[in-house]
């Protein structure tokens, strides 16, 4: 038979056991702290690039570091490369369901082509594969835009790669199978068309965020489960038994 374990040695793993937990839940709270800090900085420094003047040319975007050319402010001029247009499925804009359209722009003086986020048409809920008119100049044009990495990722159930002459709808699209797709000269990088609506498509896009609030919150959990841990230790070992 197990000899049944004393007070004391009840007490001691007891004790050990909130204390272990007490550290554990504390320094998740401070990493999650940490880490509020670290996107804090990040968007800080976000902010101060999306202010700087804007850059003119992709040159001027490629001389800069990869890290230091998100969200930096740059024009561009060239001529759209219409038959590569690309419709992102399932991304919402003021609350309504739609496409991003994707279009890539070959920059004029050249070389390269870099792939521009255009902006967001509405969904035709009768006919999903129906898309509304985007129009597309076909001479120079000068965009004004932020640069971003590649597109946005959702999860996608079925990811299968686009064959030539299949539908534009695209739920995800990775930048260096359609650069081999296409044979464009494509940058690693894209823009984020800004300014008013124009040619059939809305630019209201969602404002570039670090996150820091999550972290946060899940810091107050981290600290709340360690002083819940605490108090029940004192009030089971302590003030019950008093």
């Amino acid at each position: 038979m197990l000899r049944t374990v004393s007070p004391r040695w009840r007490f001691a793993l007891v004790t050990a056991a909130a204390l272990a937990g007490v550290l554990a839940t504390a320094s998740l709270g401070f990493w999650q702290l940490d880490r509020a800090a670290q996107k804090e900085a990040l968007q800080a420094a976000m902010d101060a690039r999306a202010r700087q003047d804007a850059a003119d040319g992709a040159p001027a975007i490629e001389a800069l570091a990869p890290p230091e050319r998100l969200h930096r402010a740059v024009h561009l001029q060239g001529r759209w490369q219409a038959e590569h247009t690309v419709y992102l499925d399932n991304r919402q804009m003021q609350g309504r369901p739609g496409f991003y359209v994707l279009t890539p722009l070959r920059l004029e003086p050249g070389p390269g082509v870099v792939l521009v986020q255009r902006g967001w048409i509405a969904r035709d809920f009768q006919e999903r594969t129906r898309l509304a008119p985007v129009q597309t100049p076909t001479g120079l044009v000068r965009i004004a835009g932020r640069v971003a990495g590649a597109p946005s990722r959702l999860y996608d159930f079925a990811p299968a790669a686009a064959e030539p002459g299949s539908s534009p709808i695209r739920q995800n699209l990775d930048l260096d199978a359609f650069r081999a797709r296409t044979g464009l000269d494509l940058a690693p990088w894209t823009v984020v068309q800004t300014g008013a609506p124009s040619e059939g498509l809305l630019r209201d896009w969602p404002s570039v965020g670090s996150g820091v609030h999550k972290h946060y919150g899940y810091a107050f959990q981290w600290f709340g489960l360690c002083g819940l841990m605490a108090l029940l230790y004192v009030w089971f070992q302590f003030v019950r038994r008093a």
